[in-house]
């Protein structure tokens, strides 16, 4: 019998104290860990990006297909040398304090940001240190704020919108104290902060008068309308805990759980799930300087080894869809040329093996533990790859000891995750350039890094796209890295849930969700 843990019995202690309400009008929703701070885009994770952007909005944030929309903004308008961005703001629309949201306080909040004092994890992205410069941002009339640019930035809006930013989040400057030190946020989102009990709840209230765009929701824009009276993010670490308290009905959603919990859960229970990829990406990184796999024909021919539809689905417990493309499938920019893909064919990757002079030297592939999907595709892969004579072994690793020989480029080939990039720039930036300067790179080629540097800039959607057509054919052509997925996003409610979805950050999303018949 299992035993329970301290983490079980203070959940169960807080439901019998009446801490955990189960009113129909309220929606609990687990939080793996506490959240570290309520100051949008400081001392921040991923735990606390999932509380603070349920109270606090930007001008712009990112859509179902990871481009960035409108959000507090009505329209955004582009000069046409690229440097200056003015964005015409919605009308009506309140702080938690019921102010109405102004163009100053668009350049109260951003002048906070910038402020180097304050700490926020974006600001090293618009003072020059990044990809852009924001030389100015001035308010012209009560609704109209003009940001002013240093030079073109093809990824200006899309670093706006980043969820570890806090999207930029316009806020009232009430939110200060009168010696400049952070207080409450007082934003414009559907849930404003009502407690925060540190280590194990964070209680939201429905914000009455909150402006809803129109229509239906769209990642983190669209409709954001607050459904419930009460949001209540609840921390439990356990997952095997969570998962009983959902079962239970003591939690109402778990947002993101194992691949095996998923299936499990597919069997006869009774709860709701939502499995969506998200723009993670895991694959095979290869050296290209390695003595052995620096000949492309040996690469091309580990790429064609590979029932990928096969390995996908043993290590995603059916859950995943291969994608051989740095652009992940639910991309805006993810398109015809993005599905095509070298075609496992296993006559074809030993002819290559041939033709390239291997001569059965050991190929080492690099693994580690901590995220049992990398373990899993190692142990799949190198199967495959044995098969038609590639004399591959599996090394596991502390994943802190192989993400150090990922930062030296000191491997061979690495079973490897990388966290989601929104924009297919910052996607391929991420593996692309000077390995000299940069060991950890993939993919050192001076005409893609042009390629790559010039999506950054351009800022017209069929020009971009035409980049990363090309990029994406020189990809298959060089072979760096054997992309395989994009990772998953399991979540779970309880069956009187409606309209939760899981999202492409793996963010929960508890606005436009009622709890009750």
């Amino acid at each position: 019998m299992r035993r329970p843990t301290l983490t079980s019995i203070a959940f169960a202690a807080a439901v019998a104290c009446g801490a955990l309400p189960a009113a129909a009008a309220t929606l609990r929703v687990q939080l793996p860990a506490d959240i570290r701070s309520i100051d949008p885009g400081v001392n921040r994770d991923h735990n606390t990006d999932a509380v603070v952007l349920h109270m606090v909005e930007g001008l712009v944030a990112y859509a179902d297909d990871a481009t960035p929309k409108p959000l507090l903004a009505e329209s955004v308008e582009i000069a046409p040398d690229g440097k200056s961005y003015t964005f015409r703001l919605r009308p009506g629309v309140k702080f938690h304090n019921g102010a109405e949201m102004t163009s100053a306080d668009v350049v109260w909040s951003w002048n906070r940001y910038m402020d180097p004092k304050t700490d926020w994890r974006c600001l090293s992205e618009f003072d020059g240190r990044g990809t852009v410069k924001v030389e100015s941002v001035t308010a012209s009339d009560p609704r109209t704020v003009v940001f002013r640019l240093d030079k073109p930035s093809a990824l200006f809006l899309a670093s706006l919108a980043r969820t570890d930013c806090a999207m930029a989040a316009v806020l009232h400057k009430d939110s200060v104290k009168a010696d400049g030190s952070f207080d409450k946020p007082i934003g414009t989102g559907p849930f404003k902060l009502g407690e925060w009990k540190r280590s194990e709840y964070v209680r939201l209230e429905r914000f009455a008068d909150y402006a809803a765009l129109p229509g239906k929701p769209d990642g983190l824009t669209g409709s954001k309308r607050p459904l419930v009276d009460e949001l209540r993010f609840v921390v439990i670490p356990d997952s095997a805990t969570a998962k009983a308290a959902l079962l239970k009905g003591d939690i109402d959603i778990v947002p993101d759980l194992a691949n095996a919990d998923v299936v499990e859960l597919k069997k006869g229970s009774p709860v709701k799930l939502s499995v969506v990829s998200h723009m993670g990406l895991v694959g095979l990184i290869i050296q290209t300087r390695d003595p052995v796999l620096g000949n492309v024909k040996l690469r091309r021919a580990i790429a064609a080894a590979l029932d990928k539809p096969e390995l996908v689905a043993a290590v995603t417990d059916g859950l995943g869809k291969a994608n051989g493309s740095i652009v992940p499938s639910l991309s805006g920019y993810h398109g015809k040329v993005q599905d095509e893909d070298i075609a496992y064919d296993p006559a074809a990757a030993k002819k290559l093996i041939a033709e390239a002079g291997y001569k059965g030297e050991k190929i080492v592939m690099l693994a580690n533990k901590r995220y049992p999907q990398s373990f899993n595709t190692a142990v799949v892969a190198q199967q495959m790859l044995q098969a038609v004579g590639l004399n591959v072994e599996i090394e596991v690793l502390e994943w802190a000891t192989q993400l150090d020989r990922y930062s030296k480029g000191n491997y061979q080939i690495q079973a490897f995750p990388y966290s989601g990039r929104m924009d297919p720039s910052l996607s391929f930036e991420s593996m692309t350039g000077p390995k000299d300067k940069q060991p950890r790179k993939l993919w050192d080629d001076p005409q893609v890094q042009a390629l790559l540097d010039k999506s950054t800039v351009v800022a017209d959607r069929a020009e971009r796209q035409a980049i990363f057509d090309e990029l994406h054919r020189r990809f298959l052509a060089d072979v760096p890295m054997v992309m395989l997925y994009n990772g998953i996003a399991g979540g779970a409610t309880t069956p009187k849930v409606k309209g939760y979805v899981s999202s492409l950050t793996s963010l929960p999303r508890a606005w436009e969700v009622s709890n009750g018949e």
